[in-house]
């Protein structure tokens, strides 16, 4: 892989809720990085944190603490003003192209809105633009006064493309873009966000469940547990070696398309149900359903550290 200079910086990130008395660790000190046009996978769970993450990248949430560097500039105390002008560079793919829009503008006003607060074209040019727009995710450009329940789900995942385009943004977080799509509608919009990248030079975060296509689609890819990343690694790598029991057991239970091969291997199950985030275990937080935990495992966290060049766990079986 060629050397490519990094875009993104993510520092030590945390994001607590508090919900009453109790403190909800929903990112629990995350460290890595985004190259300029790569596309970082991350998976994990439900409830591991992924989406939070993402949001808090974009300071759709305020971080709790730490930090994220966009081109070796800190966005985490941008005043208003700024980061307004900061979000023309970083947008979102929401995951439910059913709630994301709103179903009382049409699609042309649903994409021309982030025009129209940027002050990037009015009248006949606006208008030229949300077409041009369309037409970039395959929909028919003369469809753009409809609404957005005269589209199918996979049509609607498109008009959301479109609006977080609409700004010529360099950096995108795909917040689980396919998972509440047809199977068969999954793979044309996945192939749709490669395109796009490759015309527009993107670099995106590709938060999703379905371990197989973020192998697909993904240049590295971070695997999340409980609020922290236990792993990280070139896509490859990660499925070829895998370092971490719990990256171990989640890639086990992809299928595989030979029936000879899939009798003879063996899955991990995993025991016991994901702890409570507000109430995560002490040491590694994945040791109550771990298969290899030894007692240290509970004394102490486990350190996040580079095993294998450009492969990063954080698991004491490395120490």
């Amino acid at each position: 892989m060629e050397k490519r200079d990094t875009l993104i910086e993510v520092k030590n990130l945390k994001k607590f809720f508090q919900i009453g008395d109790n403190t909800l660790k929903a990112v629990n000190d995350i460290s890595f990085d985004i190259k300029r046009g790569e596309t970082l996978g991350v998976v994990g769970e439900s409830g591991c944190g992924k989406s939070t993450a993402g949001r808090t990248m974009l300071r759709l949430y305020e971080p709790t603490e730490g930090d994220i560097l966009f081109e070796g500039k800190s966005i985490r105390n941008l005043n208003p003003q700024e980061m307004k002008a900061m979000r023309r560079n970083i947008q979102m793919i929401f995951q439910d192209p059913y709630a994301s829009l709103n179903p009382r503008m049409t699609v042309g006003d649903i994409i021309g809105e982030a025009l129209d607060i940027h002050g990037l074209a009015t009248g006949e040019k606006r208008k030229q633009r949300i077409q041009e727009l369309l037409s970039l995710v395959s929909l028919n450009p003369e469809h753009m006064n409809r609404f957005p329940h005269e589209f199918s789900g996979g049509q609607r995942q498109r008009i959301g493309i479109a609006r977080a385009l609409a700004v010529e943004p360099k950096f995108i977080v795909c917040d689980e873009p396919i998972s509440a799509l047809d199977v068969s509608v999954q793979a044309q919009v996945v192939n749709l966000l490669e395109s796009l990248q490759e015309k527009m030079g993107l670099t995106y975060m590709f938060i999703a469940h379905d371990l197989s296509m973020v192998k697909y689609i993904s240049d590295r890819v971070a695997v999340m547990y409980l609020g922290k990343m236990v792993e990280l690694a070139e896509s490859d790598a990660l499925y070829e070696k895998p370092l971490h029991p719990y990256t171990q057991a989640l890639l086990s239970a992809i299928p595989i398309p030979d029936p000879e091969l899939e009798r003879k291997r063996e899955r991990i199950v995993l025991q016991g149900d994901v702890p409570s985030p507000m109430n995560p275990p002490s040491g590694c937080h994945f040791r109550t359903r771990c298969p290899k935990a030894m007692p240290e495992c509970a004394a102490a966290e486990p350190v996040w550290k580079e095993v294998e060049p450009g492969h990063f766990t954080a698991c004491h079986l490395y120490n």
